[in-house]
């Protein structure tokens, strides 16, 4: 994967991967960006369905997660490779795997096959990010880390990325919350949430966003604050299992990991499921769901879905 910072690094990049005649995908909100002459556009997101012109030799996603997926799954269709920019801390522009949601976001199916083959970071995107995304992405982008450090796919490279980005993500998050504009910290937490996304691409996922998957899917919720929410229970479930890589990302986010996830979590306004509209009669059927995905089934050990049921509880 080619990874640059500046957005001044875009059209070389385009040009070094072979993409001379994009396809872009971008909301409204990125009008105002200098970009390359395109062969059309796709800005109304997300988006079930998508058409690539067969002029274009490749496609350009600018935003966050829907933008993103949207674009690997275009590019799984059309088998045309795919340039990402991404606007939040997600990880998304590292995979090959996307959902495809419904305008309420709602999952409505997911896939792979993408061919993504460079991401363009550039922090001015991130200034305007309202503080819910920023907290919100940044911790699903802990999360990665953490995942990453006990996944099913687990390695020595994906553990040297989980490390690296995780006291990153842990030290500019409450910086960038006390300063949205402060442009240092939102740097150092860009560059941390890249290598959480290069973790989550070697690694896989685990526990906690099997459960966030889970939730945002069923109530079309913010896959962010799922995650904030969720990987504090998932790591005390997880201490009890394979206690030292536990331990390894709490030395790096400076605390005791489930402790320091869920301040990090209340920091970003994230408490309670019920504060999203979660309804609590409903728990058993999501924790049904939750125990019966790829995430789950790649924790070192899978949780039943009683036990995620508990957790569940454990956050309502």
């Amino acid at each position: 994967m080619i990874v640059r910072f500046g957005l001044d690094h875009l059209r070389p990049t385009l040009a070094e991967v072979g993409i001379e005649r994009p396809f872009l995908i971008a909301s409204p909100r990125w009008d105002s960006l200098e970009l390359p002459p395109s062969v059309g556009r796709l800005s109304e997101l997300p988006a079930a369905e998508v058409e690539v012109p067969d002029e274009a030799d490749g496609i350009l996603a600018i935003g966050g997660g829907s933008a993103i997926d949207t674009a690997k799954f275009a590019s799984a269709e059309a088998g045309k490779p795919v340039v990402h920019v991404p606007t939040t801390y997600s990880g998304a522009e590292w995979t090959t795997t996307y959902g495809i949601r419904t305008p309420d976001r709602r999952i409505r199916g997911s896939g792979g096959g993408a061919r993504p083959v460079a991401i363009v970071y550039d922090v001015e995107l991130t200034l305007s990010l309202p503080r819910a995304v920023t907290a919100g992405t940044a911790m699903n982008a802990l999360a990665h880390c953490a995942e990453a450090l006990y996944a099913a796919r687990r390695s020595p490279e994906g553990d040297a990325e989980a490390l690296a980005g995780a006291p990153m993500i842990a030290r500019a998050l409450p910086l960038v919350l006390a300063g949205p504009d402060d442009r240092e910290a939102r740097a150092e937490l860009l560059r941390g949430a890249a290598h959480a996304g290069h973790a989550l691409a070697l690694a896989g996922l685990a526990l906690a966003h099997a459960m966030a998957q889970a939730l945002g899917g069923t109530f079309g919720l913010p896959h962010g604050a799922m995650n904030a929410l969720c990987l504090p229970p998932a790591l005390a479930f997880n201490r009890a299992v394979v206690p030292d890589e536990v331990a390894a990302f709490g030395d790096a986010v400076g605390g005791d990991p489930v402790e320091r996830s869920r301040a990090l979590a209340l920091l970003g306004g994230f408490e309670r499921l019920r504060d999203h509209g979660v309804p609590r009669d409903e728990l058993a059927d999501v924790a049904a769901a939750a125990a019966a995905r790829a995430g789950n089934q790649a924790n070192p050990r899978p949780a039943t879905a009683d036990e995620i049921q508990a957790m569940f509880v454990s956050i309502w």
